[in-house]
């Protein structure tokens, strides 16, 4: 670093010659800008406002700017600009919402100009045109851009975005009236100076904020921009479309992009926030950056290339109040200590791995793989270009494909199709979701639906009981609570009902009356008690046709309502006689139930034939207690969702977190869903679902979700009448006062969906529209047209 550089540039005879070096500032450093002959650069902040002279070896403090003991907030700048074609003029975006423009040949230590302060927010940038003495553009967090015209006192046009706030603002350099803006809502607009009333051209360029654009110095049309979305574009503005050419994906947000001088492909990025780098990238090869400074401590604010015809000075400014002047030649270049390595899956599966040629061909003992090897190798080898400094490396591809079964992923496009997610209640939301995974051959998830309903459904909900039929447990109904009296004529009437129902109903029918019967002689006393509830199971394992079956058996039961209520003759049930011999474990109640001994009721009980026989037991408590409330499953739950999303199921479990909703949200942290939320979009995005996606989004409860559909979105809305356009504020016309969408069927306005004809412009609400074609095709309003509806 402390080799002397000395370097003949476009300028002439003149040189430009220094070191890598830096100076210690006052304070941290907002942005920085260079003189026209490259030899002074000024330092602007909150708290920092100088001027400093670039020599050989150091930086030389040449003017304070800050003077008078109370400085005010005119001082506090967020960007300053040197003009190009006036070497004593200088333009400072403040904090407070003022322009000032500042003139160094000022005689007294003062050297404020003129102050503008038509903002009524933080103006992010202020710009000069490149050829213009007098024209200066700013740009403020109001939305609003201004042009000055510095021979006056105020400005001479204002440009409204009709958007959020302007970030950056950036004359044409080859357009003489055009100039660019970027938004946080990720807008860009094309402005042309003497046409304040509308903008030439607006497109999305990123996926939230833009943070900065600079326009190409060599090529007219090429527009590079800088957003939160890590990414840096580059636009093609010669087109009836903005085109984009080229992307670059950093690791962090874009804050500055300045084009390299003399080199076509080049240009310079800095971060805003965790990476304080400064990366050089050839736009040809974006996936790694060409040189690195690595010199700043804090994130770098300020970046300018010392001169429009030097590429090897860069100078920087930061922070950690530190100002760099940056040699191109002492650059890191990460190439040198990146991974000749890589590795991509494709979308079927497919597995993609590249390496240099010397450690594939060297490796000739590999064994091959089960059922033999798949492995392909194509080399590719890259003609020299002696006008690039990269290394030229060859590199072999081997490629390893999956198998043809498991490229196929018709069951996840069916999936995401058939899913129901909302609209119905949670029971039938996961019978549906069981029902088509079942269909897809997808038994596991099928019958991880089922365990959800089970787990998270109610069983009281079916019907509310009757005020007799409440145990002391708590709200939910005790089978041991009812009593064979009062079951009687329930049972009968629903017996009578099923008759013409399947015999598994009513197996299941005479099953519940039996045990009920036998449950209560036995626990009648043991009723209050608060113990713990006991399900015994047979040796069959209940499948899904079996619980679907108990759940009706259950609410057959629990939804017993008596037609005409009578108080007892007695205020509690008489006790049984207590039996000397108590009764005989459940496996050897059959043999009981053949003894003499046995009362009628017991053996009618116990005397199951084999048609008869059920995986259920016995049953001492209801199946359900109210000791296991829904929270109790949710890590059960959170466990299952890791578990599938591990396996790379994230569909199953973004389906499963919507339709839980508030019964899992809260137990898996927010970054978690969003990783859920974006894979699986991201996947519903390649098999084009874009209504599932959309739906998915929608649903969604995660903020860094459903801003998706939100952001890049601009609505305008005409009047139908004058054709002008409409505020926001309801709808009638401010102009001509008449509701702008009424519908041309029954004459109310449109509040909703909106359906009109191409031909005529009249239209209405889709339905009514709808049902007038069936029957006449000329238009509703009288108009003569023959609309049509597709």
């Amino acid at each position: 670093m402390e080799k002397m550089s000395r370097v003949t540039t476009a300028l002439g005879s003149s040189t430009i010659s220094g070191r890598t070096m830096f100076c210690h500032l006052d304070a941290p450093a907002n942005a920085i800008s260079v003189c026209r002959d490259a030899t002074q650069v000024v330092v602007a902040g909150r708290n920092i406002f100088k001027i400093y002279g670039l020599e050989e070896e150091q930086f030389v403090e040449k003017l304070n700017l800050r003077v008078g003991r109370k400085p005010s907030l005119n001082f506090s700048c967020a960007d300053v600009m040197w003009h190009q074609m006036e070497e004593n003029l200088l333009a400072t975006a403040a904090t407070n919402g003022a322009v000032v423009t500042w003139n160094l040949g000022k005689p007294s230590r003062n050297k404020q100009d003129q102050l503008f302060t038509e903002h009524k927010r933080t103006v992010n940038k202020v710009c000069f045109h490149p050829t213009e003495v007098y024209m200066l553009l700013s740009g403020s967090q109001d939305g609003y851009m201004k042009c000055f015209d510095l021979r006056k006192k105020e400005s001479v046009s204002t440009f409204s975005g009709q958007s959020e706030s302007v970030r950056d603002v950036q004359f044409s350099m080859k357009d003489y009236f055009t100039f660019a803006a970027s938004f946080e809502n990720g807008n860009v607009q094309l402005w042309d100076i003497r046409r304040p009333d509308r903008y030439e051209r607006m497109f999305t360029a990123h996926t939230g904020p833009v943070f900065c654009c600079d326009w190409h110095p060599d090529d007219r049309g090429w527009l590079a921009t800088g957003g939160r979305d890590k990414m840096v574009k580059v636009w093609d503005m010669t087109t009836n479309r903005a085109k984009e050419i080229y992307c670059v994906q950093t690791i962090a947000s874009v804050a500055r992009v300045k084009w390299r001088p003399e080199r076509k492909w080049h240009l310079a990025t800095c971060s805003m926030m965790v990476d304080h780098n400064i990366y050089v990238w050839d736009i040809r090869r974006p996936f790694i950056p060409f040189a690195t400074f690595e010199e700043h401590k804090d994130v770098t604010t300020g970046i300018v290339w010392r001169h429009q015809h030097d590429p090897y000075f860069l100078l920087s400014g930061s922070k950690d109040s530190t100002l760099y002047q940056h040699m191109f030649k002492d650059a890191s270049r990460p190439v040198d200590r990146a991974n000749p390595e890589g590795l991509c899956f494709g979308l079927f599966g497919d597995l993609a791995f590249a390496a240099k040629e010397s450690l594939i061909s060297g490796d000739a003992n590999r064994k091959p793989y089960p059922g033999g090897d798949r492995r392909y190798p194509i080399f590719f080898f890259k003609k020299p270009d002696l006008t690039e400094q990269f290394a030229h490396v060859s590199s072999a591809l081997s490629v390893f494909e999956s198998s043809l079964e498991s490229k196929r992923m018709d069951w996840f496009v069916k999936t995401a199709r058939l899913y129901l997610l909302s609209g119905k209640p949670f029971a039938e939301l996961c019978d549906h979701n069981a029902k088509v995974a079942k269909e897809l051959n997808r038994p596991q998830v099928s019958t991880t639906w089922t365990m959800l309903r089970i787990m998270f459904s109610d069983p009281a909900n079916l019907s509310t009981p009757g005020p007799n039929h409440i145990g002391k447990l708590g709200t939910l109904p005790l089978m041991n609570s009812f009593s064979m009296k009062e079951m009687g004529m329930g049972t009968e009437s629903r017996l009578d009902r099923s008759k013409g129902e399947s015999r598994q109903d009513n197996i299941h029918l005479e099953l519940g009356n039996s045990l009920i019967n036998s449950n209560n002689d036995e626990n009648e006393e043991t009723e209050g008690s608060e113990g713990q509830a006991e399900y015994m199971f047979g040796d069959a394992e209940l499948d899904d046709d079996d619980l679907y079956s108990m759940d009706m058996f259950f609410s057959l039961v629990f939804s017993a309502e008596e037609q005409e209520y009578t108080l007892p003759q007695e205020a509690f049930p008489l006790r049984h006689e207590i039996m000397d011999n108590p009764l005989a474990p459940e496996h050897l109640q059959q043999d009981k139930a053949d003894s003499p001994q046995a009362s009628g009721n017991e053996a009618e009980v116990m005397c199951l034939t084999p048609i008869e026989s059920f995986s259920l037991i016995s049953i001492s408590q209801p199946l359900f207690s109210p000791h296991l409330p829904a929270p109790f499953f949710c890590p059960v739950v959170r466990e299952m969702l890791s578990h599938y999303a591990e396996q790379g199921d994230v569909q199953m479990a973004v389906s499963v977190l919507i339709v839980l909703g508030d019964r899992i949200r809260k137990e898996i942290d927010d970054l978690t869903q969003e990783h859920w939320y974006m894979s699986y979009i991201d996947l519903l995005q390649r098999f084009e679902l874009w209504n599932v996606s959309n739906e998915v989004i929608k649903l969604s409860t995660c903020s860094a979700i459903t801003c998706l559909n939100q952001t890049s979105t601009t609505l305008h809305v005409n009047c139908s009448n004058c054709k002008r356009p409409m505020s926001n504020r309801g709808w009638i016309c401010d102009r001509c006062h008449q509701c702008a969408s009424v519908c041309a069927v029954c004459h109310h306005v449109v509040k909703g969906l909106f359906v009109w004809c191409q031909g005529c412009s009249h239209g209405g609400h889709l339905e009514h529209v709808k049902n007038w074609l069936k029957s006449s095709s000329h238009c509703p309003a009288g108009c003569g047209h023959l609309c049509e509806y597709t």
